[in-house]
């Protein structure tokens, strides 16, 4: 079972890699949606994404030289291959080929072995489960992994502190949710560490399946439709991750991808920070969903293609 001890364990291992990211503020965006939002950067991590600090973590636990396997359409690959280089362990990645190209890009840059497959004709599991065991490689889940779910935790610890500082004891927390460990892990360590602060989960619309488990009492299976949010665009929530959730959070939130696209660009034009479309729906939810009180909000990865980007940014210009 999760609990916060395992938390602070992960963010033993991790202090000195991870960065401590920052907890900003703009007093134009909290006139905007009518109350404080605080942002928390994880865009700023490295990678990208808060994906490296449950990546360290679990390669942490492994034997020396134990080389990895992961499945991801870019920011868990990128923590992945990062930890993996920097422990002196090879990685293989099996990524979508329709896969952002920047997370390709820097996957490969990172030094792993990236390998392509098409979403709708190939066996992703069956490619993996061949290259596990021609290699001897151990499969490291990109979310229901008790110790990636206590690495993603450690935004948690950092979280509670930031907000003390900040004079927010008591409000709710967004967080950008796919299959559960970000959410779960942030659940477990505020609930520990401040209790005040209720964590939510949010999705883009079409992807609501951590939504629907936790209204429904049990996990959800959901094919979704179309969203540009590629990070979080998981089926169901994990078998670890969804009783964690269903414990600690209160109800799930959905945002439209019209949503994201303006979250995006009011969080470079305010905050300067640039987030990808997966990690800005909790902005989303803090902007554009009712509700009193300060709420928290993780921008949880910036990996996003420079075209879509500039597009977004064109679409809102000031």
């Amino acid at each position: 079972m999760m609990d916060v001890a395992m938390i602070e364990a992960a963010a033993a291992r991790i202090a000195g890699r991870a960065r401590v990211t920052p907890l900003l503020e703009s007093d134009t965006l909290n006139d905007l949606a009518g109350r404080r939002v605080l942002v928390k950067a994880e865009c700023l991590q490295r990678t990208g994404s808060f994906k490296f600090r449950g990546a360290w973590n679990a390669l942490s636990c492994l034997a020396a030289g134990v080389g990895v396997l992961a499945y991801s359409s870019g920011n868990h690959a990128q923590g992945v291959a990062l930890a993996a280089r920097l422990q002196g362990r090879a990685a293989v990645i099996v990524m979508p080929s329709d896969a952002p190209a920047v997370k390709i890009a820097n996957t490969r840059g990172y030094g792993a072995d990236v390998v392509l497959y098409d979403r709708a004709k190939d066996d992703r599991d069956a490619i993996g489960a061949g290259l596990a065991a021609q290699r001897g490689l151990h499969l490291v889940k990109p979310f229901d992994d008790a110790s990636v779910i206590a690495g993603q935790g450690t935004v948690g610890l950092e979280i509670a502190v930031q907000a003390a500082d900040a004079g927010v004891t008591a409000g709710r927390v967004f967080t950008c949710c796919g299959g559960g460990g970000l959410t779960a892990g942030i659940a477990v360590a505020l609930a520990a560490r401040a209790p005040g602060l209720r964590v939510h989960p949010v999705e883009p619309e079409g992807f609501d399946d951590v939504a629907q488990s936790l209204a429904q009492g049990g996990i959800v299976t959901h094919q979704g439709q179309a969203t540009i949010c590629d990070a979080i665009m998981t089926p169901a929530p994990g078998a670890l991750t969804f009783p964690i959730m269903q414990r600690h959070c209160g109800a799930g939130l959905t945002v439209t991808d019209a949503e994201v696209r303006r979250a995006m660009a009011l969080a470079f034009t305010h905050l300067r920070i640039v987030v990808e479309p997966g990690g800005a729906v909790a902005l989303a939810a803090a902007l554009f969903r009712g509700g009193d009180g300060a709420v928290i909000c993780t921008a949880s990865g910036g990996n996003v293609d420079a075209a879509l980007f500039g597009q977004v940014l064109q679409e809102h210009a000031i």
